[in-house]
């Protein structure tokens, strides 16, 4: 055998046991002879639960997604699930994306679960995410499990974990989960399907699902402006072609215009560099497209369709892709002038955002007399808020990684309903002779102009996650004082509970669970948090700067002053 590290050594001399199959062990021998890199790759490490659950490269070792890790996984919550609620009759739920290999995985979850005495139902073939926090909750199981990695590379799959609420799991669950999944050799893992207590479901639930999407989802938009708004939607290979186009035609969108090289769902991602649609390269076909057919509004989702892009006509009638603040401003107000509209505002009401989103969302909540919660990245947070308070009616909210979340029916991020909830908004914009894009920049003139930018710097690797790791040391143990000439004023390091006053040197606590994220607030309003991604070899900059804006006419110079300071403060932090 190769010279390697001891502790590395045991991890794949363990795969090399009679555990493991054949295939998995002569996979191991060869690359024991010909690639000891990628022997180091798939097992120098556990792959771990980040922000979206677990996701890695598909493969043999500890550090990839394969047989073993997931029944392990699943194994390990089967042991928690009985001693969580003894004497219950358990059930699971399970859904699984367009990617290679999720349709076995899926199979081979249920297997486990059933092998453990727990009912499942397993979706009959791919669904989107959104769809099985909803089927979790209607078909009263105990947890709920998705075979998906989202926007990440085709060599991609994952595991997300959802519990009885129909949120994603959080503390102490996701802890103690971790801790009973360790104790386990995978000796311990049952595969060996009761296949008496599997049961297949689809249609049913999707009838359900989006029935429900279209009352949470529409506020009253004339038939005349459903007519009048023309859309052009593509699921990028993905889930959501199978209940998005249904859903727009059930609540009365009829002009819509699918991408069809994109329709079918493809683990390759054939007509992509990568199926996000926070990429615009991503949304270049359903643009062209949208010019071809002058559409109004275009819509891109995500692999597993709880991501939304949105791209509307600016004022030149070109189309331009929002980010997800933009679309989730837009999002959230339209909501909050639904409830002020129904009369259904009390003060008991909330909505909900992250630490690196905009800003602007708390000046929202103040405008219509509701509370602004805010949390951790990923949507299981905002689940969990719901949870915590159940005495508060939660509205909306979202992040800025193109998510959104409408009412509580579904508990995590949902392109389904966001889909229809902004061509509502573009639709009652147009008839009125408004547009999407109008009405943002009236947000703009009432809150103020915030602008917000997304630097990503990639590290692959085991090198790569060690640079990253040391970038945030640094920025942590020598924190700036200036950037781009301002004072830093106060200094938010949230592994540590503790936001730093830079001018007067006060410490206060703060209530979040512990994370690995600064955020740098400077004396001319500028925010930056920095923030290592939870599912990509990724260290992320969230910029946001804002100043007034006094009218429409000013829009374009203000935007071109506020994309200049965001570019001073990327050449201040050498983050070009």
């Amino acid at each position: 055998m190769i010279n390697i590290k001891n502790e590395l050594l045991d991890r794949v001399s363990n795969w090399l046991t009679s555990v493991f199959d054949e295939e998995t062990q002569d996979y191991i021998n060869n690359l024991i002879a010909s690639n000891p890199q990628e022997l180091q790759e798939s097992f120098y490490k556990d792959l771990e639960f980040g922000t979206g659950g677990m996701r890695g490269i598909m493969g043999v070792g500890t550090n990839r997604i394969n047989k073993y890790t997931l029944g392990k996984n699943t194994q390990g919550l089967s042991n928690y699930l009985h001693q969580s609620f003894p004497n219950e009759k358990l059930k699971a739920a399970i859904a699984f994306d367009c990617r290679h290999n999720s349709k076995t995985f899926a199979k081979l979850v249920a297997n486990v679960f059933s092998a453990n005495d727990i009912e499942v139902y397993l979706f009959e073939d791919l669904r989107p995410t959104p769809e099985l926090s909803f089927a979790l909750k209607h078909l009263n199981c105990h947890c709920g499990i998705v075979l998906t990695a989202s926007h990440n590379p085709p060599e991609y799959n994952g595991y997300k974990v959802y519990w009885q609420d129909g949120g994603q799991i959080v503390p102490p669950q996701d802890a103690e989960i971790i801790a009973e999944i360790n104790r386990l050799d995978y000796s311990e893992i049952k595969f060996e399907a009761n296949e008496n207590l599997i049961h297949f479901i689809g249609k049913d639930i999707d009838d359900i699902f989006i029935n429900a999407s279209v009352k949470n989802g529409s506020f009253n938009t004339s038939a005349e402006a459903k007519n009048n708004l023309n859309i052009v939607f593509t699921s990028l290979h993905g889930t959501s072609i199978t209940i998005i186009p249904e859903t727009l035609k059930r609540a009365g969108y009829n002009n819509v215009h699918i991408v069809k090289e994109q329709e079918v769902p493809n683990g390759d991602f054939p007509t992509v560099k990568s199926p996000n649609p926070e990429e615009p390269e991503a949304l270049k076909m359903a643009l062209k497209l949208a010019q071809k057919v002058d559409a109004d509004i275009v819509i891109g989702t995500d692999p597993d369709s709880d991501r939304i892009g949105v791209a509307v006509r600016d004022l030149d009638h070109k189309m331009m892709l929002l980010n997800g603040n933009q679309a989730m401003l837009m999002m959230t107000n339209f909501l909050l002038q639904q409830w002020q509209k129904q009369d259904k505002i009390k003060g008991k009401e909330f909505i909900a955002s992250t630490i690196v989103s905009t800003p602007m969302m708390i000046d929202l909540a103040t405008a219509f007399n509701v509370e602004c919660k805010i949390g951790l990245t990923g949507f299981k947070w905002i689940a969990k808020m719901i949870k915590d308070f159940p005495e508060l009616d939660f509205i909306g909210g979202g992040e800025e990684s193109f998510g959104f979340m409408v009412g509580d029916f579904v508990r995590d991020k949902d392109a389904v309903t966001a889909t229809l909830l902004a061509c509502e908004i573009a639709a009652q914009a147009k008839v009125k002779g408004s547009s999407f894009y109008k009405e943002l920049f009236q947000l703009y003139i009432k809150h103020g102009f915030y602008k917000e930018r997304l630097i990503s710097v990639t590290k692959k690797g085991i090198e790569g996650a060690e640079e990253i790791k040391q970038m945030m040391i640094d920025f942590r143990d020598n924190p700036l004082i200036k950037i781009n000439g301002s004072k830093v004023v106060m200094l938010e390091d949230y592994q540590t509970s503790i936001a730093k006053n830079m001018i007067s040197s006060g410490d206060e606590v703060i209530n979040i669970p512990k994370s690995n994220v600064l955020i740098y607030y400077t004396e001319d309003g500028s925010k930056i948090a920095l923030r290592p991604s939870g599912t990509e070899p990724k260290i992320k900059f969230y910029i946001s700067v804002n100043m007034p804006l006094d009218s429409e006419e000013k829009f374009i110079a203000t935007e071109n002053k506020l994309e200049a300071k965001i570019d001073a403060i990327i050449k201040d932090m050498n983050l070009n």
